[in-house]
């Protein structure tokens, strides 16, 4: 396959399929865009106060700044969210949340936007929670390896801060100047040390996360083995 462009694979080998091979079929890249469901409310002026009022600096509504956040990386897929928040707290999150829950507001989960599908893009208008403000390491064990940070650091950051220390993370990317790593959780990202680390979900020891509700669940743990409880 080598040397063959994936649009035109992909579309070769629909267009050859059995299943498919009498049914006209026009495939447009990325083109597809799903309707937006009228159960979810749209962003009122009130809403953009609340959130003020738990983000005093930390909410974007600026045309030009939104833009960035809007797209993906390779500029091909955009949303048309109108704000963009940006907690620095789970606490801040949890309160983003519940109130949203609560309006029926639609939210997007951003972290360093680096993904090559759209996934971390609106679709349509919904709200943008960026986690770029919560980028501190909270504690690293020496003696167990552990690391206990927030889910928007930077993977270089992080493995900078480790690598003085005579550690390394047991990822690593292209993306590592960019992209988070809560994003990279998320979709557990591969990298160049996947053969020898493992796969990221495999070093992952707990979570604390926050419900589409707002509720907090913690289940911080540093030991790969626990037969309590």
């Amino acid at each position: 396959f080598f040397g063959r462009h994936p649009r035109a694979m992909f579309r070769r080998a629909f267009a050859q399929s059995a299943i498919f091979r009498r049914i006209p079929l026009q495939l447009r890249w990325g083109s597809a865009k799903a309707e937006r469901d009228d159960r979810f409310a749209k962003l009122q002026n009130e809403d953009v106060d609340f959130f003020k009022q738990i983000l005093p600096t930390g909410v974007v509504t600026d045309s030009d700044q939104l833009e960035r956040y809007n797209a993906d990386w390779l500029n091909q897929w955009h949303g048309n969210s109108q704000v963009v928040l940006k907690p620095s707290t789970t606490q801040q999150v949890s309160h983003i949340l519940s109130y949203c829950n609560s309006r029926r507001l639609a939210v997007c989960p951003q972290g360093g936007n680096t993904g090559l599908v759209g996934g971390s893009v609106p679709v349509h208008d919904e709200i943008i929670v960026s986690l770029e403000r919560m980028r501190n390491v909270i504690e690293f064990d020496e003696v167990s390896g552990a690391i206990t940070c927030e889910a928007g650091c930077v993977l270089e950051n992080l493995d900078t801060y480790l690598n003085e220390r005579g550690f390394a993370m047991p990822l690593d990317l292209g993306a590592k100047g960019t992209c988070q790593i809560g994003g990279n959780v998320a979709t557990n990202a591969g990298g160049l040390r996947f053969l020898r680390y493992g796969s990221l979900h495999q070093n992952v020891l707990g979570l604390k996360a926050v419900l589409p509700c707002g509720t907090v669940i913690d289940h911080m743990n540093r030991l790969k083995k626990d037969n309590t409880g």
